[in-house]
């Protein structure tokens, strides 16, 4: 008998199923609430990201209901009034107005949310994780003494434009007209994905696709469905996809990633089989920016490497030179034949050449200030165990434990966060799974005590004597031998001291740095040059201090009754007078005075200065570490 029923309702199963699996292969969380605010639809990366109990994914959960949950739950913070929170949201989502804006949660991750209406009411939400990009911007900014200014500016505008891009739906309004069966707003959602999303057949040929691949593959055609994967992509581009789409088709999953032939992006491409064993689905994105990120940071470890080794290797070759120069002048000195006289004289030049050259080597591999500002120090250390976790291994835990007082530190971030992570990944090598590491932050009298502990089997009796020797190792064929060595370098730079230990159940690495609390004060700037005053001011400003400029002796005399002074950096010469006078010139009493020159070392006039003499020119680290040491509170005598 004949039964028109049974087939449209096979169809409609199998293109929900699809749909459903193809939603849940996006990396984003989705929703959609129709006009009475109730729940149509969601993914399972929706109630994963928000962590919702089941009874609010399914189908007909009240928009009221949801909001309440997570408000109550202080997603969006401490509410005074949280019915108030709920209906002023549920009153906002009333007006279907279209949106896009990101937003720190309460855990600290970064969340991006993009909204838009649907014809027939109500909207769709995708939420993207963007808590790696707002980290690896910050990361990189830290790190810029290693990077070019340019590079970490391209890298920053590429994420920015990234994230741009994701808000950007161009195929909205286009979608929006034909929302009027459920199908149409599924492809509504997916369309809104900054990647592309597609299924095909066991006979490479596309049976679904969101329309996003001219988006991911410039110059492709939008609508693919029915075209195979060399109609859609060309000859060249299959001729690379063939392999992974033949074992993804055997039931392997794949992940991989390929170069545009013809943009130069850098595509990331997921390949899952479908579980009818009729197909598969293709996740593609683009991850360009993300692969100049990490090979920007990948470069700085090797220019650090490079420059390490490059030092060493110019300290040799000078002695080398040194001694070819000198033979080689005793030798000029003496009668020689004309032909032998030249060749010397050759032989000379090229000497003085290569010194030449190994002391521009020197001064860019040379060892640089440190770079001190003032550091959330919880923050900075929450941010490192964030960017470790992911390396460790499975099993192995990192645990925080900071007991810190409120307030700032003047530290090197770029260094310290360096010099931590090479001790948490040191450790996690040597933990057989399932371990612990612990990074401890505490202060202990004058200084900041930092402690990295592990589970492992602590460091054997050559490590603890040898281990920070550049080159030492004991990961035999597989470590460089310059971590330890680094982080040594880098503790004694800002004047701390490393420690090395065996505890009770692992190795223990002990940095003690200086404890510098960023101490704010109304400082006066003496200098009657404009430019170096002017930057002088920014240095100061940029370490938390209020200035106030005066460009001439006079004018700082007639400045030092201010109410709140609490220093005073003035130039040695003046075009009026000296800075040296000013030691006594506050009315109120006697404050830290800071001179600043750039007379040679042993001049008269730097043998008068009554405290601490910065030459010109000096970093803003350096400044901050006098800073930090002319404003310390006095030491009890007891």
């Amino acid at each position: 008998m004949h039964q028109p029923e049974a087939d449209p309702v096979t169809r409609a199963e199998i293109r929900a199923d699809l749909t459903r699996s193809g939603l849940n292969l996006i990396g984003q969380a989705l929703s959609i609430f129709d006009a009475d605010l109730r729940l149509a639809l969601s993914n399972r990366q929706y109630q994963a990201m928000f962590d919702l109990p089941d009874a609010l994914t399914r189908p007909g959960t009240s928009f009221d209901d949801t909001i309440r949950y997570l408000v109550l739950r202080g997603e969006y913070g401490t509410q005074d009034d949280p019915e108030a929170a709920v209906a002023f949201r549920v009153a906002q989502a009333r007006t279907f107005q279209p949106h896009y804006f990101e937003r720190e949660r309460a855990d600290g991750r970064w969340v991006a949310v993009e909204g838009a209406p649907l014809s027939q009411g109500g909207w769709v939400t995708v939420y993207t994780d963007i808590t790696d990009i707002k980290r690896q911007e910050a990361l990189l900014r830290a790190r810029s003494d290693a990077l070019s200014q340019q590079v970490l500016l391209n890298a920053e505008r590429l994420a920015a434009a990234n994230r741009k891009l994701a808000a950007t739906n161009a195929a909205l309004s286009e979608a929006q007209r034909i929302l009027t069966r459920t199908e149409a707003r599924t492809r509504q959602v997916t369309e809104m994905v900054p990647a592309h999303i597609a299924h095909m057949d066991a006979q490479y040929r596309y049976t679904f696709s969101n329309r996003r691949l001219p988006v991911i593959f410039p110059g492709a055609a939008g609508d693919i469905v029915g075209l195979t994967l060399e109609q859609a992509l060309g000859a060249a581009t299959a001729r690379t996809l063939r392999p992974y789409m033949e074992r993804a088709l055997a039931g392997d999953p794949q992940v991989f990633e390929i170069t545009h032939p013809t943009s130069g992006r850098r595509i990331r491409i997921a390949l899952t089989p479908d579980r009818d064993g009729q197909g598969v689905y293709i996740l593609s994105t683009d991850v360009s920016a993300e692969v100049q990120s990490r090979e920007a940071l990948a470069h700085a470890a090797r220019r650090n490497l490079a420059a390490r080794l490059t030092s060493g290797m110019a300290h040799d070759f000078g002695n080398l030179l040194t001694i070819i120069l000198g033979l080689q002048g005793r030798l000029a000195a003496r009668d020689l034949p004309p032909e032998a006289a030249e060749d010397v004289q050759a032989t000379l030049a090229a000497a003085r050449r290569g010194a030449a050259l190994l002391d521009r080597l020197a001064r860019i591999t040379g060892a640089r200030d440190p770079a001190l500002e003032p550091v959330d120090l919880p923050a900075l250390l929450a941010d490192l165990a964030t960017l470790s976790r992911p390396s460790l291994a499975e099993g192995t835990r990192l645990d925080l434990a900071v007991a810190l007082p409120p307030g700032q530190l003047l530290l090197d971030p770029g260094a310290l966060q360096d010099s931590l992570l090479n001790l948490v990944l040191n450790a996690n090598a040597a933990i057989t799974p399932p371990g612990r590491i612990t990074l401890k932050a505490r202060r202990n009298g004058d200084w900041l005590e930092l402690t990295v502990g592990d589970t492992g089997p602590g460091f054997t009796p050559e490590a603890l004597s040898r281990a920070t020797e550049p080159f030492f190792t004991t990961k035999k064929g597989q470590g460089s031998g310059l971590g330890l060595s680094m982080v040594y370098d880098q503790t004694k730079m800002v004047g701390g001291t490393l420690r090395l230990s065996n505890g009770p159940r692992g190795a223990q690495v002990v940095l003690r740095l200086p404890w510098r609390p960023v101490a704010r004060r109304m400082v006066l700037l003496v200098e009657d040059d404009d430019l170096i005053r002017a930057q002088v001011r920014d240095q100061l400003t940029g370490l938390g201090h209020a200035v106030i400029e005066a460009a001439s002796l006079t004018e700082a005399r007639a400045l030092t009754d201010l109410p709140g002074l609490g220093l005073i950096l003035s130039d040695i010469q003046l075009g009026d007078g000296l800075g040296p006078d000013l030691a006594d010139a506050v009315p109120s009493g006697p404050v830290p005075l800071i001179l600043m020159t750039s007379l040679p070392q042993g001049h008269p006039l730097r043998a008068r200065a009554p405290g601490p003499v910065l030459t010109k020119p000096f970093t803003q680290g350096r400044l901050a570490a006098v800073l930090a040491t002319a404003l310390a509170p006095p030491k009890d005598p007891a």
